[in-house]
């Protein structure tokens, strides 16, 4: 393989050339070396980029980190670094990962992790509708698709209404399968935020990624078709595998301006609907997270 590292030179609003970082003009070589190459093809090591492109290998190095984090490019311990599969375009809709993997061509598989019976504390029962000290039943899963891991979930139900679920769990594929033909509950709504965290040690183990990896991490609070709430659960998603789509609609009512915070479930009264108007596909609101 050769190539040369050019001197990329942009404008700056007509105040003179910014030289790009060299790391940055790595990056953007490797970016046409592996867009000629299939998902999974090996990347040459940083010793033969470092000399092809006439830079350091700590430069190559952190221009290969950049697209590792991005999920352009795999890194695999002890193998070396691979060209990624395409990101799994996920719609953000109230249905299950079995039914969202396998819509996109994908084999669903889930391992249990956990599951067992918890006491819930004063936030985790007012988001289920249940007693503090109440009994929720805790599921904690591994996601895979095609073998591969892909996220890690923990979902709280009150234990209460759904006596047996352990024991059903075992017969269906899905959690929201077995609700819905063992307890004849269908999810009608849910709130869902989205943030970015980064991925620990042990999670960063579960998922085969390098710690610190970004990870998405989706919080959802879901009730049925009579407003009840029926789980509370978080994913965190491989940042470099996911990307979420959602289409948005212009709302002809009242705009909540960017910046304050969405209504509660508990300020909208008990069957309240979530969405503001029958037919709007997705609402998101922007809040702002202090820097600590």
């Amino acid at each position: 393989m050769t190539a040369s590292l050019a001197h990329a030179d942009d404008a700056d609003g007509g105040h003179g050339p910014t030289r790009l970082p060299k790391y940055y003009q790595v990056k953007r070589q490797l970016l046409e070396l592996t867009a000629a190459l299939d998902a999974g093809s090996p990347v040459p090591p940083e010793r033969e980029l470092a000399r092809s492109y006439g830079t350091s290998r700590t430069t190559v190095r952190q221009a290969l980190a950049e697209l590792v984090v991005e999920g352009r490019l795999l890194r695999m311990q002890g193998k070396g670094t691979f060209v990624a599969k395409p990101k799994v375009a996920q719609l953000l809709e109230l249905a299950s990962y079995t039914e969202g993997m396998r819509a996109h061509g994908l084999h669903p598989q889930t391992k249990i992790l956990d599951i067992g019976y918890v006491a819930t504390d004063e936030k985790l029962a007012a988001l289920l509708g249940i007693k503090t000290g109440g009994r929720a039943l805790r599921i904690h899963r591994l996601r895979l698709a095609d073998g591969e891991p892909m996220s890690i979930d923990t979902s709280h139900l009150p234990a209460e209404r759904f006596p047996g679920l352990r024991k059903q769990m075992e017969r269906h594929h899905s959690l929201y399968e077995t609700l819905r033909a063992a307890y004849g509950v269908q999810l009608a709504e849910a709130e869902e935020t989205i943030e970015t965290v980064l991925a620990d040690p042990h999670d960063a183990q579960l998922l085969e990624v390098d710690t610190g990896l970004p990870l998405l991490l989706l919080s959802r609070h879901a009730f049925d078709v009579t407003g009840e709430p029926v789980e509370w659960a978080q994913s965190w998603y491989r940042g470099d595998r996911y990307k979420f789509v959602t289409r948005l609609r212009r709302l002809s009512g009242p705009v909540i301006r960017a910046g304050y915070p969405a209504p509660r479930a508990a300020d909208r009264g008990p069957g309240a609907p979530i969405r503001p108007a029958a037919g709007d596909i997705g609402i998101i609101y922007l809040i702002p997270v202090p820097f600590i």
